[in-house]
């Protein structure tokens, strides 16, 4: 059930009343995302707006063509080829999920290599001290981790939370709940996945910090500045990260004054559907639209033919319209099924008569459906995606299905299931309300603490002193062990003095004895 219109003025109506008290100056700001897919732009670009909005001057670095028309912001492409998402076919990392990783490991340190002698960005390098603050894309950018050096420096972890990150920041996380960046266990967790889930926080950490990420990638930025710290210390420098998450679609975690929670800041509401959308939307009557995308990374075209035919099947099953984004053209769809290259992905949510999103469980994606009310049929790919589903499906928001078990039947009657049981609605409704019933707009709270670390000059007193401790002192190892000795050793000694004195004792008495039978 999506909320009319009259319901959620009063949230909007809240959220104009918190405005932000106006700019001391107008700030220069350097964002840094080399190394991502557009998705993790579009998480960027509401911070880049807000601030624009607000007469700070953006420049922005990514691997993708401008895309912002706003006259503050200035994007440059650094056209490296070695990451570009868009030919990946991530269904191939199906039969090896480390695949898209070893993608990662490969194409960083040659990134790192080339990267430098790009002259855009060596021009940005030479004059990163005009800026007033350095942001950087939390996850496989520390190839620009020199641009943050002796600078005031922000992260932006466009999956949410990482628990390696939140160890840098001081806030070690409970693997006995919290879950790693790509896996959940069901809550409460038994003991084999909280030895599981344990194993993974620990070797997700040593993996990424001292053996297969960051190692090769250190060696070619310290080849290119050799007296710069290392990309570990300058990480360690970050004042503030701006998390893509929200406990209502993530669960609730402790967080540090320096983790904001700005999570779904790209989502907005609705606007109107061009005339040809919305005819086809409000003329399937009151069975409903199935809207189905796999984002913008996992094009449909991609897709292996026996899936693809599956689901041309299922569709010709139901009574209900689909919306397909697909990039080609293809044949034997049935007369209920509408293909678009292109779609408004949030105005045909927003839709009141849209019954179900078939989603790749993007983060992005999952966000969206969140925020307009929409149950939800995922189909993960690859990355955190099957964590996003399971997550969807335990918070039953809607159903998750795995590719290898896909038939037409199972799509067919998953459908029918989260349209015909009511409780997928009325979640998606709960969630909706608690999501969008927030004191400020996710936007303003981004932009307020970008421009608090700027007026701090990079804000010290927001970090933990845990962060200065290494990992023996953080689990208090050396105490425990000084403990265990000082217990041993007491035990020892008083083992010892019981021991003299019952020798004392009984032995006076023991000599007593044999003395009175001699006598």
């Amino acid at each position: 059930m999506k909320i009319p219109a009259p319901a959620f003025v009063l949230v909007l109506v809240g959220v104009a009343c918190a405005e932000l008290a106006p700019p001391e100056r107008s700030y220069k700001i350097l964002m840094l995302l080399p190394v991502s897919s557009k998705s993790h732009r579009n998480v960027f670009m509401p911070v880049a707006e807000g601030l624009a909005d607000r007469g700070h001057k953006i420049v922005m670095l990514a691997n993708n063509p401008p895309a912002s028309k706003h006259p503050n912001i200035e994007e440059f492409d650094h056209d490296l080829p070695d990451f570009k998402v868009e030919g990946m076919d991530l269904f191939a990392t199906r039969a090896d999920p480390s695949g898209v990783f070893n993608l990662f490991q490969k194409a960083l340190p040659e990134i790192a290599k080339k990267l430098y002698k790009v002259p855009v960005v060596k021009e940005l390098y030479d004059r990163r001290k005009e800026f007033d603050v350095v942001v950087i894309d939390h996850m496989f950018n520390e190839v620009v981790y020199p641009f943050a050096h002796e600078m005031p420096f922000i992260t932006i972890a466009t999956p949410g939370m990482d628990s390696r990150q939140s160890a840098v920041l001081g806030n070690v996380l409970n693997p006995a709940y919290a879950p790693s960046l790509m896996k959940s266990y069901p809550l409460p967790m038994g003991m084999l996945h909280r030895f599981l889930n344990a194993v993974e926080h620990i070797m997700s950490a040593v993996n990424w910090r001292h053996l297969d990420v960051l190692p090769p990638v250190q060696k070619e930025i310290s080849a290119q500045f050799p007296d710069l710290p290392s990309l570990l210390d300058i990480e360690r420098n970050q004042s503030l990260t701006l998390l893509n998450s929200h406990f209502t679609m993530n669960g609730v975690l402790p967080l540090l004054p320096s983790q904001v929670e700005v999570g779904a800041m790209h989502c907005r509401p609705g606007k109107p559907l061009p005339e040809d959308l919305e005819s086809w939307i409000s003329g399937a009557g009151s069975e409903g639209v199935v809207y189905f995308s796999l984002g913008t990374v996992a094009q449909g075209h991609s897709m292996p033919k026996k899936y693809r035919d599956m689901f041309v099947e299922a569709f010709k099953k139901i009574k209900q319209r689909v919306i397909w984004k697909y990039e080609v053209e293809l044949e034997g769809i049935s007369d209920n099924v509408l293909m678009r290259k292109w779609l408004p992905q949030q105005d045909i949510l927003a839709h009141p008569n849209v019954k179900v999103f078939i989603t790749h469980g993007g983060l992005l994606s999952t966000q969206e459906s969140f925020y307009h009310s929409t149950p939800v049929l995922a189909v993960p790919i690859f990355g955190d995606q099957p964590k996003n589903g399971l997550n969807i499906q335990d918070s039953g928001l809607g159903l998750m299905l795995v590719w290898e078990e896909l038939t037409v039947d199972l799509i067919v009657n998953s459908l029918q299931e989260i349209i015909s049981n009511p409780k997928y609605e009325t979640t998606a409704a709960e969630v909706q309300s608690s999501l969008r019933d927030q004191p400020d707009s996710p936007k303003d709270r981004a932009v307020f603490w970008t421009e608090y670390v700027i007026r701090h000059k990079g804000a010290p007193r927001l970090r933990s002193p845990a962060a200065k401790l290494s990992w023996v002192e953080y689990l208090m190892l050396d105490v425990l062990l000084a403990l265990h000795v000082a217990v041993f050793v007491a035990l020892y000694v008083l083992r010892r003095v019981l021991g003299a004195i019952a020798s004392r004792v009984f032995g006076s008495q023991t000599t007593g004895k044999k003395k009175k039978k001699r006598e």
